[in-house]
């Protein structure tokens, strides 16, 4: 009887031990010496994830974790994904971390100005997204704007939320527009402020810019706009230009050739941002018709063709002095 005590006495020591240094382990410090990202591929269970976390130096004893995640009753929550531990995490946080699913957020942004080309390139280049990018999008059905996203998240899945963005967008914009614009449909309105978009970058010029078309398309004069002339024939060639524009190029017959034709071409020229937009639907009184280039960023303006023409004169002169 003496032996059996014995034996239990030295059982229960060892228990407790193993208890006590269990509850330790829960919240003591990690072995991570700095902070540490690891990806865990959509598929991977519960203990594959245990075994990887301790190959990448996130948690010490395996098995002790493995037992205390289903005591808690974590470890049937644990989830997939990128996870970023912090410097001497300890157990629990980890435990909590990933069953709960607190993965790591990547942003992608979507510039002002984006044909739909690049924006197929900028996605392909994103290595935690997943699948291809859908044929058949659009030209400026995407809003230009900053996406989060996370591992296994698809490229379909962005494309889908950028889409589902510029139609809220235009659902807005479009309901508080300036009576009596020169268009009725959005598309139109769409298609307008893609060639302000890549007609300036500086965000000041863009209701003066859209005035000037607008004011055009009142009177039936072409709009006269070099990125609609690049754009026809960039479709046509099916890639970028890598050359400027000629003066033939400004008199060939394209669909997208607004010096050739007195009105909107047929679709948008590239992805455009809310400020364009609103530049377009609530544009500035003037009577403005023409602008060119400063050669120092920005655009001079003009009524008259006499006052446009002395501003061709000063750019190009600021061209030779380069």
């Amino acid at each position: 009887m003496r032996i059996i005590a014995k034996l239990f006495a030295v059982i229960t020591g060892l228990c407790l031990s193993m208890l006590a240094y269990a509850a330790y382990y829960y919240d003591a410090p990690g072995p991570l010496s700095e902070p540490k990202a690891v990806l865990f591929k959509r598929g991977m269970g519960f203990e594959a994830i245990v075994d990887k976390m301790a190959d990448e130096g996130v948690i010490r004893h395996p098995l002790l974790f493995k037992v205390m995640a289903v005591a808690v009753g974590d470890a049937r929550k644990f989830k997939a994904g990128e996870y970023d531990f912090s410097a001497t995490i300890t157990p629990k946080l980890v435990m909590d971390m990933i069953a709960e699913g607190r993965v790591v957020v990547h942003k992608v942004t979507l510039p002002e100005g984006f044909s739909v080309r690049e924006v197929v390139e900028l996605l392909a280049k994103e290595p935690l997204l997943e699948g291809d990018v859908p044929q058949g999008i659009e030209e400026g059905s995407l809003l230009p704007e900053t996406y989060h996203f996370t591992y296994g998240d698809s490229r379909a899945e962005v494309i889908g939320r950028m889409q589902n963005g510029m139609r809220q967008t235009m659902n807005e914009l479009w309901s508080k527009r300036a009576p009596d614009l020169p268009f009725t449909k959005p598309e139109q309105a769409a298609t307008l402020a893609s060639i302000v978009e890549k007609e300036t970058g500086v965000a000041s010029e863009r209701g003066r810019v859209a005035a000037v078309f607008i004011n055009r398309l009142r009177l039936g004069m072409p709009l006269q706009s070099d990125p609609t002339v690049a754009y026809g024939i960039e479709k046509q060639l099916g890639k970028p230009m890598e050359r400027s524009l000629t003066l033939s190029d400004l008199r060939s017959a394209t669909e997208y050739n607004t010096y050739v034709i007195p009105a909107l071409p047929p679709a948008p020229i590239a992805n455009f941002g809310r400020a364009a937009l609103e530049a377009v639907l609530n544009p500035p009184q003037t009577k403005e018709l023409y602008f060119v280039a400063t050669g120092t960023g920005g655009h001079n303006f003009a009524t008259t063709l006499a006052e446009h023409n002395a501003n061709v004169a000063a750019y190009r002169a600021k061209l030779k002095q380069r």
